[in-house]
């Protein structure tokens, strides 16, 4: 149950059911927009919901779906219904072409039965004989016009009809030419066609002289039309034939139409998927634009909403590049009532058609803007009471149409009830006012309705802090700047902050100390103890959010020093087994050598000048096997710490390339690599020692394949050219071409493919989008190539 009639407007789903048709590719959806009606049933919400779901992943992966040909062609099944008559040439081109869109739309979705499980139950509803689509093929052509091959007789017919026009024609064009040589015919006419028949132009003073048939003349009279006696046996003929074509034209119309009514109920049910098809996908498509999600739906009648945002509102924000603040809000058993209080324009109104609208666009089917981990209840009986309900036809005004509503509330109340009140109890006395609210809002409670009621009434707010199943909320407020701040805090009420709105607005101190000591004492102190409250809750959630800052930020630098200590330890572990492996190399040559020494030795006898002379040579070797020599000259491999300058050598990381940095702009620096200069991010960088740079030079790093990368990177060119290339060898080079701009870190590269029909362009961007590498893709400048260069920026 629903209330008022004029629910919808209120809440804004009048707005939404636009912007689903505006979705639609057609007026099938459309017409099914129309029909949208509320459910209280949760597996079928779910089933709508799964059905959107499903067609939002297709939309988002960007799936080939059909998307053209969703034509309405009810009107021309609805007269097929007769027997004896026949749809037009070009219906049946329609009729073909939506056809043909929905078995392509039922073959999709079965061979993805398993991925989207809920659409491809809908194909059921796809039981039509598809040889009708042929035999539709075989009569009529792309262009909406039965085809000659469409029976024996039209061809023999239309093949005389083409004969007789050749021979008509040329019986005319030579009486036409001597019409002509004779002064007959005025200067700049031509032949032409009257009442279906082939005629000469003729001035009117000579139309006796050529035998013949007038059918028409000019406006000024001065032209006659002509039809010269010997073409008008061959002109009936024609009639004759065209005549006989048309008949045969209908009659191939009709045994199509007989076809179509044979199957009229199945292709019907056809076209009632293509309508759901065409619905779903607009639901779909809107719920991308609202960023909108499918929360868990639950049997009970609650809900636990995170992150929700006003769906219209959001939408306008989204064009000018605002933020929507999100609600989190709970209705359960033990707080089925939630009374909301707060400043004017600080966003209570907004809350409480958030929950409206999100609530009946769930129970519609439609996806709704929510965060992860929101769960919704569906709700049999959804009353609103919003807005000005002054009614002039029933002489009410606005306060006793706000009790009318309340009468209809209180009698059909239940614990299936969502009810929405927007400032409750205003519109008359205040303190009367605010008593009826107060019993009304009692006598709800005893029904176990549930619902947002906002107000500005003390002691509703008191109420509800007594109130089992009810509970207060309030609009956050900044204290500082005087301004709302659209949050919605569970569990305390607001306060109005009316004093302080009105010296921040600037009335004069007596005016406001006047007010203070006629609000009262005892008012003045609870509103006074909800402000040092709320001054309170934000300091300390100042405080809160500074030391989570600072935690944040300590907890940065850890894992930063913690990266550095590790990277340390394992470059020096490096540094150290590398060391210790050309000991023990140089150990096992010097043993060598040492054992051929002593052989020599040996060998000559021990003789004073050979033995010095191999004594000179093993203290050659004992240099040589010095570790304190061979850990210093590891240690020129260190990176040295610190910022990174004009005039350094440097290395870039992770990759075995070195260079000197001749300039630094901004975030990145010019770097001389070889005989080549790039460009580097500072942050790719490390210092290394003058000696490194030396043994870099001397013994430069070869990659696996053996090519010295300095020399690569000298040679390597922003530009790849694949015109000419074959479609299979393309993909192949441009990947290459990403690995090397990858590897010298280029930022921009561009791939020349030319313009062509675009198929070469297509492929390489379309393959490039998918493989995560690339920020952007754009054309180059008209002037330097336009479409036929990809410009491309890497991530």
């Amino acid at each position: 149950m629903l209330y008022p009639k004029d629910i919808e407007a209120k809440l804004g789903f009048d707005k939404i059911r636009l912007l689903l048709k505006e979705k639609c590719l057609s007026n099938l959806g459309g017409a099914i927009v129309d029909k949208i009606t509320l459910s209280n049933k949760p597996d079928h919400i779910r089933k709508l919901l799964l059905q959107t779901e499903e067609f939002m992943k297709i939309l988002v992966a960007s799936e080939l779906f059909p998307s053209s040909y969703f034509l309405d062609v009810s009107t021309a099944l609805e007269r097929s219904k007769t027997e004896g008559a026949f749809l037009l040439e070009e219906e049946f081109l329609n009729i073909n072409r939506s056809l043909q869109t929905i078995l392509s739309c039922d073959r999709f979705l079965r061979k993805r039965s398993q991925e989207f499980p809920q659409l491809h139950l809908l194909t059921n509803m796809v039981q039509f004989d598809e040889g009708i689509c042929r035999k539709i093929s075989d009569k009529i052509d792309d262009n909406g016009y039965v085809k000659d091959s469409a029976s024996e007789q039209l061809a023999e017919v239309r093949q005389q009809l083409k004969s007789k026009h050749a021979q008509v024609r040329r019986t005319l064009n030579s009486i036409y030419k001597n019409a002509v040589k004779d002064g007959y015919v005025p200067e700049g006419a031509s032949m032409t066609i009257r009442d279906g028949r082939m005629v000469i132009p003729i001035t009117a003073e000579y139309k006796r002289r050529i035998k013949g048939f007038v059918h028409d003349e000019s406006a000024t009279g001065q032209t006659v039309f002509l039809e010269p006696a010997e073409v008008l046996e061959g002109n009936n003929e024609i009639r004759e034939l065209e005549n006989a074509e048309k008949r045969e034209v209908i009659r191939i119309l009709t045994a199509l139409t007989d076809l179509l009514r044979e199957n009229l109920d199945d292709i019907r049910r056809a076209y009632q998927f293509l309508s759901l098809i065409d619905f779903i996908r607009a639901k779909a498509r809107l719920a991308i634009d609202m960023n909108a999600l499918m929360p868990k739906v639950s049997d009970e009648r609650s809900m636990r909403w995170k992150k929700a945002r006003h769906p219209l509102l959001f939408l306008a924000y989204e064009k000018t590049g605002r933020k929507v603040v999100p609600l989190d809000i709970a209705l359960e058993e033990e707080q089925r009532m939630i009374i909301i209080s707060g400043p004017n324009a600080g966003g209570k109104s907004v809350c409480l058609k958030t929950v409206g609208l999100i609530q009946y666009m769930l129970q519609s089917g439609l996806l709704v803007p929510l965060g992860e981990g929101s769960v919704a209840g569906v709700f049999e009986n959804i009353f609103i009471d919003i807005g000005d309900e002054q009614s002039i036809e029933n002489d009410l005004s606005t306060y006793s149409s706000h009790l009318t509503n309340m009468r209809y509330f209180l009698k059909h109340t239940d614990k299936k009830t969502l009810c929405l009140i927007d400032e409750f109890g205003t519109g008359t006395d205040p303190h009367f006012g605010g008593a009826i609210a107060e019993a009304i809002l009692d006598k709800l409670v005893e029904r176990q309705g549930n619902g947002v009621i906002t107000t500005h009434y003390s002691n509703i707010k008191h109420y509800a802090g007594q109130k089992e199943g009810v509970i207060n909320g309030a609009m956050k407020f900044d204290m500082q700047n005087l301004e709302p701040l659209y949050e919605l805090e569970i569990g305390k009420p607001g306060s109005s902050f009316s004093l302080e709105i009105a010296k921040k607005i600037g009335l004069s101190p007596q005016v406001i100390d006047y007010a203070r000591s006629i609000a009262g004492s005892k008012s003045m102190n609870v509103d006074d103890l909800i402000l040092k409250l709320e001054r309170q809750e934000q300091e300390i959630a100042r405080r809160e959010k500074e030391a989570r800052e600072t935690e944040q930020l300590v907890k940065n630098l850890k894992n930063k020093y913690d990266q550095l200590y590790n990277k340390l330890e394992n470059r020096k572990k490096e540094i150290i087994d590398s060391a210790k492996k050309e000991a023990a190399q140089l150990l096992s040559s010097t043993n060598r050598e040492i054992e051929k020494t002593i052989r020599h030795i040996r060998e000559n006898k021990a003789e004073k000048k050979e033995t010095k002379r191999v004594r000179e040579r093993l203290g050659q070797l004992k240099e040589r096997v010095n570790p304190e020599q061979i850990i210093e000259e590891h240690e020129k491999l260190k990176v040295i710490p610190g910022k990174v300058e004009v005039g350094d050598h440097v290395r870039i990381k992770d990759k075995d390339v070195v260079g000197e940095v001749l300039d630094i702009r901004g975030k990145d620096g010019e770097v001389l690599i070889g005989g080549l200069k790039t460009m580097v991010k500072l942050n790719r960088l490390e210092k290394i020692s003058k000696g490194m740079a030396k043994q870099a030079k001397k013994n430069p790093t070869r990659s696996v394949s053996g090519m010295n990368l300095n020399q690569k990177l000298a040679e390597f060119s922003s530009t790849l050219d694949v015109r000419g290339k074959r479609v299979e060898e393309v993909l192949g080079l441009v990947d290459k071409f990403i690995d090397d701009a990858l590897l010298f870190n280029m930022q921009e590269i561009r791939i020349l493919h030319g313009k062509g029909n675009g198929v070469l362009r297509d492929l390489i961007r379309n393959y490039l989008k998918d493989s995560g590498l690339v920020a952007s893709i754009h054309d180059e400048h008209v002037e330097r190539g336009g479409a036929g260069i990809s410009v491309i920026e890497l991530k």
